[in-house]
């Protein structure tokens, strides 16, 4: 009789017992992890010292010693001699302040920046509605549908008074948010049409849905966005164009689909085969039991892989600048054109690391969350 065998004969108490796992307070864990031999005491120390130091310094150039604003001459032109003066002591956060509508809202017209303020506004609310669990039902596809329909009129205007905007002026931070909702909003029930014909019984269907899976993840985003800005117009009729930022999205949703499709396949895989046989003897319908038992099941193993894949597809909507899209980190590089804030980059790329770090943060910390409650039913 195997070990399994005579364990699942055996009583409770005549099992194996493991240790008790223990909970060591801050300083028991400091003491064993990071103080146990002179060794790791000494490399504590010196990582500790250096973690200070560094830390003090940064504190100091980014705000003991910064300089906050800097005065404009007659023409409205800043004068940045005292931040060049100042250059290598301490930050100057005064292109942020000079410079901060156009690195958030790019060329659009400066009047009109209450609109994609408001945009943004309205995406940081949609996410915010879709994250409660109380909206997971037919409200939440009408709040999508409203949400999107204000942020085109918004954004478009030459309705209600406002005046139309051409998708050219768009830029900043609104196209970053419209490429990554958008992109993953129609990404997402794409990978899982696509899992499902990988793993289905139909030849045509499963050879045509690994063709496109291999196909796309074998390219580069960067690949795509230039067949899409360079090559597709070639193969449209005369007299057709489609928009640049149209061809873009579309060029991000193929590729975010595609990789998507295999995490959605790897929970479909990892699910236990008895699910799939207990929805058959429940004579279930395909799409019911897809539906009902399969995916939840699937989707709820692997929040974390699709958590990760959405964050890295936010970070990737900078690559739209190959073909002339001013997203939010191409903005921030335009600003440093101009002569006077010339050299004054790291500024800028902190304020823009900030700006991803908070959304990104924000993605990774809801998906814990999200992924504790689930498998807290699991827990002993």
């Amino acid at each position: 009789m195997s070990d399994v065998a005579l364990n699942e004969n055996m009583p409770n108490d005549a099992l194996p017992r493991t240790a008790p796992k223990r909970f060591l307070g801050p300083a028991a864990w400091a003491r064993e992890n990071l103080f146990s031999t002179w060794w790791s005491t000494a490399i504590t120390l010196a990582l500790a010292y250096l973690l200070i130091r560094y830390a003090v310094s940064f504190v100091d150039w980014a705000f003991v010693n910064a300089i906050w604003t800097v005065p404009y001459n007659a023409a409205g032109q800043p004068d940045a001699s005292a931040c060049r003066d100042n250059k290598g002591i301490g930050a100057c956060w005064a292109i942020i302040a000079d410079k901060h509508r156009f690195i958030l809202f790019g060329t659009y017209p400066y009047d009109e920046h209450w609109r994609p303020l408001l945009v943004c506004m309205l995406f940081v609310g949609l996410y915010i509605v879709s994250a409660m669990r109380r909206f997971w039902n037919w409200r939440l596809a009408v709040i999508w549908a409203v949400t999107l329909t204000a942020i085109g009129i918004l954004m478009w205007g030459g309705v209600f008074g406002l005046t139309y905007v051409p998708q050219e002026r768009w830029g900043g931070l609104p196209i970053t948010l419209i490429l990554a909702t958008f992109g993953l909003a129609f990404a997402f029930p794409l990978a899982i049409l696509v899992a499902l014909g990988r793993r289905s019984q139909l030849p045509a269907i499963k050879a045509l849905c690994v063709l496109y899976v291999e196909l796309i993840r074998g390219v580069p985003l960067i690949s795509l966005l230039f067949m899409a800005s360079v090559m597709f117009p070639l193969f449209l009729p005369e007299g057709i164009n489609i928009d640049k930022l149209l061809r873009a999205q579309i060029a991000i949703i193929l590729f975010a689909g595609a990789y998507l499709a295999e995490v959605v396949r790897g929970g479909l895989q990892a699910l236990p085969k008895g699910q799939y046989e207990a929805a058959d003897a429940l004579g279930l319908s395909y799409w019911k039991k897809t539906g009902l038992i399969i995916l939840p099941q699937a989707l709820r193993l692997v929040i974390p892989p699709l958590v990760n894949t959405f964050i890295g597809f936010f970070k990737d909507t900078s690559l739209v600048l190959i073909i002339g899209i001013f997203d939010l980190l191409t903005a921030g590089k335009t600003a440093l054109i101009e002569p006077q804030w010339q050299g004054f980059g790291v500024e800028v790329y902190i304020t823009l690391g900030l700006i991803y770090f908070i959304f990104c943060f924000a993605m990774s910390q809801y998906s814990a969350g999200l992924e504790a409650e689930f498998n807290r039913h699991r827990r002993r």
